[in-house]
């Protein structure tokens, strides 16, 4: 059994890399941009006859949300092109396709959590790439899950915990912008569920479609921030600040939060609070 995972270095390719080290019955093969440039469709391909996957998860995304309101042609490529051409070759050599997309995809208008038969509407460049990505799979493919997450921050790679923590001992004060509502993802605990998808299926259990998955609860940018001080006992003059006063070039949805009733009941999983996969990451 072999599982490509593109974007292999990234932020979730590590947090895959860490859940699967002691996998005996699965092969992973973590892929990078170097090792697999997925807008060309003949590497995609040749990727596809080498390894012959079972799965592919792709972990693979332009996400710089402020820098593709003017680089749409390259957001468009990574988060549109080349998920066409992984699902094409995922039905060419009978892959199974685990997509990652984002809470973006919404405008942030309603005041409960989102559900994944929510219309979406995205804000900006970003979500439009990652939801006309979405919109690629089932068009050519029968077998895939599709899975929206949000916020995600991990001990591996560059994150909003790990932005906060290093500004922490630069600075004496931070102002963090407090009304904007949505759910922290400890990226290991989805890497965990990725597998544990990957495991159901193979069990012979196949509920295609699309999910959503963060940890529990909500909270604002400001709230997350201050309990990763409280966490990493920084002490710094943190300033709640409206969205309105840190203007960039994307808007972002006000609220984003994710409604998981359909992966828990499906999968039958639990999901812990974000407080707690702040808290202990690696879920020990």
């Amino acid at each position: 059994m072999v599982v490509i995972v593109v974007g292999g270095t990234g932020q979730l390719g590590q947090c895959l890399s860490h859940v699967t080290k002691e996998s005996k019955d699965i092969t992973f093969r973590f892929l990078s941009e170097e090792d697999l440039d997925i807008t060309h469709a003949d590497k995609v391909n040749a990727t596809f006859e080498k390894y012959k996957p079972n799965y592919c998860i792709n972990a693979a995304a332009y996400t710089a949300v402020d820098k593709a309101e003017e680089a749409v042609d390259i957001a468009t490529a990574i988060n549109v092109t080349a998920v066409e051409y992984l699902a094409k070759a995922c039905a060419t050599y009978n892959t199974t396709l685990l997509h990652i997309s984002t809470d973006f995809v919404f405008d942030g208008k309603k005041s409960t959590p989102y559900t994944e038969t929510d219309i979406p509407e995205p804000l900006g460049v970003y979500g439009q790439t990652k939801l006309d990505g979405e919109l690629v799979i089932p068009e050519l493919l029968k077998r895939y899950y599709i899975v929206r997450t949000s916020w995600l921050y991990s001990p591996f790679a560059a994150n909003f915990m790990k932005t906060m923590i290093r500004l922490g001992s630069e600075r004496d004060t931070l102002s963090v912008v407090n009304d904007q509502i949505g759910t922290p993802t400890q990226a290991l605990d989805l890497a965990a569920v990725l597998v544990h998808i990957i495991k159901n299926d193979i069990s012979g259990n196949h509920p295609y479609g699309l999910y959503h998955f963060s940890n529990e609860g909500q909270c604002s940018w400001y709230d997350f921030a201050k309990q990763i001080f409280i966490n990493n006992n920084i002490e710094i003059d943190l300033k709640p600040i409206p969205t309105s006063a840190y203007p960039t070039p994307a808007e972002r949805p006000k609220y984003s939060v994710l409604d998981k009733s359909k992966i828990k009941n499906t999968f039958e999983i639990t999901i812990r609070s974000w407080e707690e996969g702040l808290k202990n990451p690696y879920n020990e």
